[in-house]
């Protein structure tokens, strides 16, 4: 199993971390992913993150879950048992709007957190290691991957810019499966050569 390597600069306050992100992003320093515990206005931009492509696939399981509502309701109610029901015809669209605003719903978001567990390689039956636990908590981290910097000097040179930027911390994870940068998560697998 082959190990991946992340430097991580931890911060106990956004505000910081988000001059920090300005500034290695001026210096033109790819930022692997930011870790937050809540959402941060103004991180996506700093970021340059694209939009994320998750809510074409909610609308394709949305579409899905109306055009599944439709046709058993229509099936059941035009073909297999028409009945009369005080002169209403057997196509009676507005009493099916409930169970078709229903269905879409659940098809959407089931399908979304699919995909979503699917695009991130998340599973219930194999625990995710995290890059620091903290991060769900009260920390804020910036992360770099290793794989793409070569040599002391470079993670050197990243430690000290963490460390003048303000970070608490600098050090080194080591983890057994790939954590997704902040690109691949947002793009969904939509864009080609992502997946």
């Amino acid at each position: 199993m082959a190990e991946h390597k992340y430097l991580m600069g931890l911060w106990d306050d956004e505000e910081p971390l988000l001059a920090a992100v300005h500034a290695v992003k001026s210096a033109g320093i790819e930022i692997h992913d930011v870790l937050t515990p809540f959402p941060i206005h103004g991180l996506d931009d700093a970021l340059n993150a694209r939009e994320t492509k998750l809510h074409n696939a909610g609308f394709l399981f949305g579409a899905t879950g109306t055009a599944f509502a439709l046709l058993v309701m229509s099936g059941i109610s035009v073909l297999n048992w028409p009945n009369n029901f005080g002169g209403k015809p057997f196509f009676s669209m507005p009493s099916w709007i409930p169970i078709t605003f229903e269905l879409t719903v659940l098809f959407s978001a089931v399908g979304m957190t699919i995909v979503y567990y699917l695009r991130n390689g998340l599973s219930i039956f194999n625990d995710v290691e995290p890059l620091d636990p903290r991060t769900s908590s009260d920390k804020f981290a910036m992360v770099f991957d290793l794989g793409q910097y070569s040599g002391s000097d470079n993670m050197d040179k990243l430690s000290g810019l963490l460390n003048e930027m303000g970070a608490l911390e600098v050090n080194v994870r080591t983890i057994g499966r790939r954590h997704p940068s902040h690109e691949e998560q947002s793009t969904a697998g939509f864009v080609k050569g992502t997946l």
